[in-house]
């Protein structure tokens, strides 16, 4: 057998030597010059690509290096090349990617060389907290500025250090390895997305580049999508025929959040250079920006988009179509209006979806003459086609005739969107709530029969959200549900706008005591995919931040019209809406979003959002606690109990890290010496102790950590601790953690899945106590149909009173029958209200006081606002007993409640009709008295703040005056047959009792005593 001669190998060798020379002398003709530049680091790539340039067109892909953090690939362009490399990096955290194309086909191929790279040194959330990194030295930070001076003259010195300063603590080894011009190029462009906003794309152009058939498109975006989001971004330049040669692309980290910066370059495919005054640049900023909207696991992208049926923002529409229509459909009967069902009705008709599309179009584009008449004619002519829809499957065809009617309801009644504004996050649509009227009665039965003021509907990327207000001035909580599964998703989705509906409702019966009516804004949040903590957070970040600016675009007017051009207004007037802090919004949320209202031109300024570091934080201070505690103390005391010296049992949902919960305990353990504890029952864990939880161990934990934090050591003999979090895996059984007090010590149990659901949701019924507070948990926990577990065989109850601190924790079926077998409710709307009442006075301290003056008077504020809770509550609940009383307990006392809560909410309707027919009423004597009277003392007392009255909108001082009027009318029961004689009368009587009062005279006569 014939061995490989030697002088044959060498005669290969010499061959192989010339061939990787004319491989290296190709590349260096025909890959751009920068190509070399970004290389530099890593010769051996390079060296890798000269020797197995031949083998490209046979191979699908060469791996030219693959270290810990970087992995360089080369192949041989082709359709979706780009896309398909992108997607073999899935679980990687790519801080950088770069694409370099040689300018002609490959030797041997009849495509171009394509050259990846991808860096994965990019520092985490909690890196970047933890800090460490030596300050950038002086030098190299003079020269960095100096260059970037030079190459943007317009570039402030002082914003050159910023974000030089932010790129220097997120990726240093990028500063150092990079050329001076592309760094500057980077810190311009973290500037201007900085200054937009977090979304900015611009095209740049010089010498250079025109001499290279090139033109420079830069896109930032801050926190941009977690999944295949470069990937998108080329889709959409490719879709719209900019061909991409090569692009650089760096994420950064922003304090816990990613920031995107990419550079790319290429030029049309018909060789023009792209400029700003060209119509394809529009576009491709409306799709680029649209990546924040449209998701790409979709069918609507992957079927409709990529090929080529509808644009990019007409598929973020249709999905917004589809949420819409489920959520409107699927609350009353979700078993039929499922979330696969109706984007079925879309996705199988693709000629209907572009029939509603443009339609919507015809309604809301700005740049469309004679819409009106547009619209009419293409709305009569999509109805048509509805009506007529005909598949030959008859259930089917009723079904999406349905779902179809149900969108165009949508679009009639929609009053003004952002869709039509570029720099969009997020969707925002503001609703006729008379669409309510134009569905079919089975679809509307099951909601509140008061019809709201408002409706707006939010659309995401990852999410979706109502926020519903009852009264054009309305005030409520933003709550955000997690979901981190598609069932997750689709079981909160199915109900999501009833739900808000009746948290809205509740909240107006709530809020009845100030001068905004009650609203309410719940989104989900599809955390599917997150994977990590720190990805979900950016992901709650990204919605809210999404549904804010989506907020603003469509509610900043200047004369009551939409300031956006781009915003097609049919409605044409300005509405204060409040906002508060609910579940899962962070407190660096709620200051963004103070300061973007500011930024944005919200006709509320900073006063758009409560419980800031300039205003009443309600867990700090347990605003809303403090009304659930004086309301337990009321009516507890008619049973004769004296909760602040008697004995007594309590039973609680909520944890103690939580705001009402927290708070709540903290009031009964400093507060009440005889109270005992006997169950805590949060998302953490069930906490049972039969003698009474340990008061000292549970001070401890109180705002620093949930039931899970208690030491069950701690516990006496019979109670246990019940861990959600603490979970193990036994063969196919998944165990929880019990942490069991015997007399011996704590023995840990493992119990199974059905179990620890048996113990975990009966525990609110079974355990025995004086008084339950739900203060936590979702809304409907006690329904229809296990409120009779709150009972024993006897038919006695496991409890004596509830005092409801969260939102409908209890039906109102449940309610009524609780009721009738002799348990005292005190529902939501009564017990819960304090908490928002502190947010109005923090929004009247907003509006009359500089951030200066609130801070230096902070604790002088807050207590007279906490004067106040404890006076409107004891009000309150004195006169629902006492009505109760008087009618010998044939009305409920949460039949009292909310007939308080429409007696003052009628009158103060009417009031405010009023004094918007007489601007001027407050001007005089005896009402602003009244006016004065429902402001704290401090703004009272002091000329400075009184004076300021004047600057407040004229719609807010007529709110304000109606709001004290209607309260304490109805609280001290002081009305007459007709609206002037009620109002002369009591004002009247109010100057006689303040003129005998002395001191207390512009004290409210509601504030009987300070506590």
């Amino acid at each position: 057998m014939k061995k490989l001669d030697y002088r044959d190998l060498e005669s290969l060798l010499s061959r192989e030597e010339q061939r990787t020379s004319d491989n290296l002398r190709w590349l260096w003709d025909n890959m751009p010059p920068y190509f070399f530049v970004s290389m530099r680091e890593i010769p051996q790539a390079v060296l890798r690509l000269v020797h197995f340039l031949g083998q490209l067109p046979r191979d699908r892909e060469v791996v030219l290096l693959d270290q810990d953090h970087t992995i360089v690939t080369a192949r041989i362009n082709s359709p979706g090349s780009v896309h398909d490399t992108l997607r073999r990096f899935p679980d990687r955290d790519i801080s950088y990617a770069e694409m370099t194309r040689s300018r002609i086909p490959a030797l041997g191929a009849d495509k171009e060389v394509e050259v990846f790279r991808f860096e994965t040194r990019r520092k985490t959330g909690i890196e970047m907290e933890e800090g460490g990194e030596t300050p950038i030295p002086g030098s190299l930070r003079r020269v960095i500025t100096s260059r970037a001076l030079a190459e943007y003259p317009d570039f402030q010195r002082k914003d050159i250090h910023a974000v030089l300063d932010t790129l220097w603590a997120s990726d240093p080894g990028y500063i150092r390895s990079s050329p001076l011009l592309r760094v500057a190029r980077t810190l311009r462009l973290l500037h201007l997305g900085r200054a937009s906003g977090g979304l900015y794309m611009d095209v740049e152009s010089s010498e250079t580049l025109a001499k290279q058939g090139e033109s420079r498109l830069i896109f930032a975006v801050d926190n941009p999508p977690q999944v295949d989001f470069l990937a998108q971004v080329l889709e959409v330049l490719n879709r719209l025929d900019f061909g991409v040669d090569r692009f650089y692309c760096l994420i950064i980290r922003k304090g816990a959040l990613p920031y995107f910066l990419g550079s790319f370059y290429g030029a049309s495919r018909s060789g023009e250079l792209l400029t700003r005054d060209m119509p394809v640049f529009e576009s491709i900023k409306r799709e680029l920006y649209n990546t924040q909207v449209l998701a790409t696991g979709t069918p609507t992208y992957t079927s409709f988009v990529r090929d080529r049926i509808v644009s990019g923002e007409d598929a973020s529409l249709i999905n917004a179509f589809i949420a819409f229509c489920h959520t409107t459909l699927a609350h009353s009967q979700p078993e039929r209006y499922g979330l696969e069902d109706v984007m079925r009705a879309f996705h199988s008709h693709p000629d209907m979806c572009l029939r509603l599309t443009g339609l919507f179009r015809a309604r809301f584009d700005p740049d469309l003459p004679d819409r009106k008449a547009k619209f009419d004619r293409l709305c009569e002519k999509t109805r048509e086609k509805v009506k007529s829809f005909n598949t030959g499957h008859r259930h089917i065809d009723e079904f999406r005739r349905e779902v179809f009617h149900a969108c165009i309801t949508f679009i009639r009644n929609t009053l003004k969107t952002n869709f039509f504004v570029p720099e969009k996050h997020a969707l925002a649509f503001r609703l006729d709530p008379a669409y309510l009227k134009e569905l079919p009665s089975k679809f509307t039965a099951d909601l509140p029969t008061r019809r709201p003021f408002r409706v707006t509907f939010f659309f995401g990327r990852h999410g979706i959200g109502y926020h519903v207000g009852y009264s054009d001035i309305a005030r409520g909580g933003w709550r955000t549900v997690i979901t981190r599964s598609r069932d997750d998703y689709v079981t909160n989705a199915n109900p999501l706008f009833r739900e808000v509906c009746v948290l809205a409702h509740t909240q107006h019966l709530k809020n009845k005591d100030i001068y905004e009516g009650g609203s309410k804004m719940v989104a989900i949040l599809d955390a599917e995919g997150t994977v990590a903590p720190e990805g979900e957070t950016q992901r709650l970040h990204r919605l809210q931040y999404g549904f804010i600016n989506a907020f603003f675009d469509i509610f900043a007017t200047r004369e009551g019209r939409a300031v956006n051009p781009r915003v097609v207004d049919y409605w044409g007037e300005e509405e204060p809406i409040e906002l508060g802090p609910d579940e899962n919004m962070h407190d660096a949320m709620v200051e963004q979003i103070a300061k973007l209202s500011v930024s944005r031109g919200y006709v509320l300024g900073r006063g758009v959002m409560s419980s800031k570091r300039v205003g009443i934080n309600h867990k700090e201070h347990g605003v809303t606690s403090i009304g659930v505690i004086k309301f337990a103390e009321v009516v507890m005391k008619s049973l004769g109990v004296d909760i602040f010296k008697d004995p007594f049992s309590v039973k609680m949902t909520g944890g103690p890290g939580g705001d009402v919960a927290g708070n709540a305990l903290r009031i009964l353990i400093d507060a009440s010496p005889g109270v005992s504890v006997l169950l805590v029952l949060d998302g953490s864990g069930a906490l049972y102790d039969p003698g009474g939880l340990d008061k000292k161990e549970l001070r401890r934990i109180i705002h620093r950590g949930d039931a899970e934090a208690f030491d069950p050591g701690r516990i006496h003999p019979g109670g246990f601790l019940l861990y959600r979090n603490q979970r193990r895996i036994e063969g196919p059984r998944e165990l929880y953690r019990k942490a069991v007090r015997t007399d011996d010590g704590v023995d840990d149990r493992w119990v199974t899945t059905d179990a620890f659901n048996r113990h975990f949701e009966g525990l609110v019924y079974s355990t025995e106590a004086d008084l339950l507070i739900p203060a936590g948990g979702r809304p409907e926990t006690i329904d229809d149909y296990s409120w009779p577990r709150l009972f024993r065989d006897d038919g006695s109850p496991t409890c004596r009173v509830i005092v409801e601190g969260a939102n409908s924790f209890l039906t109102p079926t449940a309610r009524d029958e609780i009721q009738q077998r002799g348990v005292i409710v005190i529902r939501d709307a009564s017990a819960n209200k304090c908490g928002v009442i502190a947010s109005s006075y923090e929004i009247i301290a907003n509006l009359l006081m500089s951030d200066r003056e609130f801070l230096a008077h902070k604790e002088e504020y807050v207590g007279h606002v906490i004067d106040i809770l404890k006076a409107r509550s004891e009000a309150e609940a004195r006169l629902i007993l006492k009505r109760h009383l008087e009618r010998g307990g044939r009305q409920s006392f949460t039949e009292i409640s909310d007939t308080l809560s429409l007696e003052i909410n009628d009158l103060y309707q009417r009031l405010f009709a009023y004094f918007q027919r007489f601007p001027d009423l407050w001007r005089k004597p005896l009402y602003r008295e009244c006016l004065l009277g429902h402001l704290p003392e401090l703004i009272r007392e002091t000329p400075r703040y009184r004076r300021r009255i004047g600057r407040l909108p004229p719609k807010y001082r007529n709110a304000i005056l109606a709001a004290e009027l209607a309260a304490s009318m109805v609280y001290t029961e002081q009305t007459r047959p007709t609206l002037e004689e009620s109002v002369t009368f009591f004002l009247r009587r109010r100057r006689a009792e303040r003129e005998g009062g002395g001191k207390t005279a512009h004290r409210s006569p509601l504030k009987t005593r300070k506590q």
